[in-house]
């Protein structure tokens, strides 16, 4: 006999609470669940059911190898799923939550073409700066930027790397000058991001030690990043921005980058996904597209 035919037959008769059940519902005889369960039985050298006239139970070593037999059915059932997903076409309803800005610029495009390929795929796509939960709030799929808080029962995959750069106008640098140094962005007013009431220091890396933080004096404090690189661009100070966002307007000349020379914090994004046996397809297959795209984007 097949040993992991026969531990389905054993986990479904435990399941159902009879021979007789079990064998209906896998189109067997009673006595052939029977069979099937001795075959263990005899392979194993321990009972794993004790019998009577009136009714069955589990020996203590029967309930714990019924547990082992669930979890590799578990992974076996996951392992062919794979096989049939490389045969199949994503289809369903994909939801997915991400920052409001890095979401519209950078995911939404990925996401978007990742639709156009399969007709089947439904896509649900919140661009929403708060901290959504995978579970409560049923997403299958969360995008986040930054700096993770460990939690169980989530994966994480880095699916990009954006720079972070201080930049200013040209009627700001001719006013006050520009910073050559990170401890002169002290002497500069600077337009500071604020989100869910936290104010976000600038990070600068250091060789083998941990980054520099400077919070610099500030009179404005947004939370959108559109609107700090538009009140930069008008002069009215030093932002800290991705490269990604204020790259058209560097090239224009609205916005010129400061300190080059300054190694460029990486500010991760990341995809995040509850824990499971086997990731549906649609998840997998967006994952994979947004960790091949971003990149192009953060250059």
């Amino acid at each position: 006999m097949d040993r992991l035919t026969s531990m389905a037959v054993f986990v479904k008769a435990i399941d159902l609470g009879s021979f007789a059940a079990a064998g209906a519902a896998l189109d067997l005889s009673g006595p052939m669940v029977g069979k099937h369960v001795r075959f263990l039985e005899e392979r194993l050298g321990m009972r794993l059911i004790n019998r009577t006239t009136r009714r069955q139970s589990l020996t203590d070593f029967g309930r714990a190898y019924y547990e082992r037999c669930r979890l590799v059915l578990a992974e076996a059932d996951a392992a062919d799923a794979l096989a049939a997903d490389q045969l199949s076409e994503p289809c369903g309803r994909l939801r997915v939550t991400a920052p409001v800005h890095f979401g519209r610029r950078c995911v939404a495009p990925v996401l978007l073409a990742l639709v156009q390929q399969y007709p089947k795929l439904e896509l649900d796509l919140s661009l929403n700066d708060r901290f959504a939960d995978l579970m409560d709030d049923d997403y299958d799929l969360a995008i986040r930027t930054g700096e993770l808080e460990g939690k169980a029962g989530i994966i994480a995959r880095r699916v990009a790397r954006q720079r972070m750069i201080v930049c200013a106008s040209p009627s700001y640098i001719e006013r006050h000058g520009a910073p050559r140094q990170i401890k002169e962005i002290g002497n500069h007013t600077a337009i500071i991001y604020r989100r869910s009431g936290r104010i976000r220091p600038w990070l600068f890396p250091r060789d083998d030690q941990p980054p520099v933080e400077v919070t610099p004096a500030s009179r404005l404090r947004l939370d959108d990043l559109d609107a700090i690189a538009d009140a930069a661009t008008i002069g009215m100070g030093l932002a800290w921005l991705p490269s990604w966002l204020v790259r058209e307007r560097i090239q224009a000349g609205t916005l010129v980058q400061l300190m080059p020379e300054q190694p460029e914090f990486p500010y991760d994004a990341y995809a995040l996904w509850l824990q499971t046996p086997h990731l549906p397809l649609k998840v997998r297959l967006a994952v994979d597209a947004l960790a091949a795209a971003l990149p192009k984007f953060m250059a």
